[in-house]
């Protein structure tokens, strides 16, 4: 029935989606999720995982890769995980696509940032976060990333530090350490672990600065945050850098 409604509309719409999401529906994938998401098999804070294989999600936001925004955001809306892990993936699809204009990169970014209150899982923010957000700001003032970064939603911290993956990649470095050492001090290990992960991109670029950033900062960081940073290094210099922040 969905398949038809978008075939007779001549654009897919959120629905659709979810229907189906709900064709390929199945325990043993919901079981799986159980792993990576506590109570996975449980509705919670309107958060409720049906079963649906990523790689499948994914496969359909190709499908349904014109989906309209107002039908994005109806996906976003949605109670079931995978349809709105679905709805970034198409938006971060379409925000990294070289046929989309400023405009609509544009649109998604602010579609982002206003309903960041549906995205509030760890997979939904790295599902985003540098394709939207980042490639947006790339040409774009980034002050957004600071208020972000202060911000009492977990989430948007994260979003704020994962943003910067996307000038790191462009070789541009100065924004990625300055949100890094602000968020060194947060309490979530759902932010403490991008902060490193970010650090360890930022020193593939440059790692005679990430080590001085560690000379400085290394003693006083988390040390899930100090092990994601160092993970490129080689051993030797691993375990100097861990025995000495011991």
């Amino acid at each position: 029935m969905g398949d038809d409604r978008v075939a007779n509309q001549g654009q897919p719409t959120a629905a659709a989606f979810v229907a189906a999401l709900w064709r390929e529906q199945a325990d043993t994938e919901l079981a799986k999720y159980a792993r990576y998401f506590p109570c996975a098999d449980e509705q919670a804070d309107g958060d409720r995982f049906i079963g649906v294989r990523m790689g499948t999600v994914f496969a359909l936001a190709r499908d349904h890769a014109a989906l309209p925004l107002d039908e994005i955001e109806a996906l976003l809306d949605d109670d079931i995980h995978e349809a709105r892990a679905g709805a970034l993936r198409i938006m971060a699809n379409r925000a990294k696509a070289k046929s989309t204009d400023d405009p609509t990169r544009r649109q998604l970014y602010e579609l982002y940032l206003r309903r960041h209150d549906r995205i509030n899982n760890w997979d939904l923010v790295d599902l985003g976060a540098w394709d939207v957000v980042g490639g947006w700001l790339r040409d774009h003032p980034r002050e957004v990333l600071y208020r972000l970064a202060e911000s009492e939603s977990l989430w948007e911290r994260r979003t704020a530090m994962l943003a910067t993956l996307a000038f790191v990649r462009r070789g541009e470095l100065d924004d990625a350490y300055a949100i890094a050492e602000r968020l060194l001090g947060d309490p979530e290990d759902l932010v403490r672990k991008p902060i490193g992960a970010v650090l360890r991109a930022a020193g593939d670029r440059d790692e005679e600065r990430l080590r001085a950033f560690l000379d400085r900062h290394g003693p006083s960081m988390a040390r899930v945050t100090l092990r994601f940073a160092i993970e490129h290094f080689d051993e030797a210099t691993r375990r100097q850098i861990l025995a000495g922040t011991a």
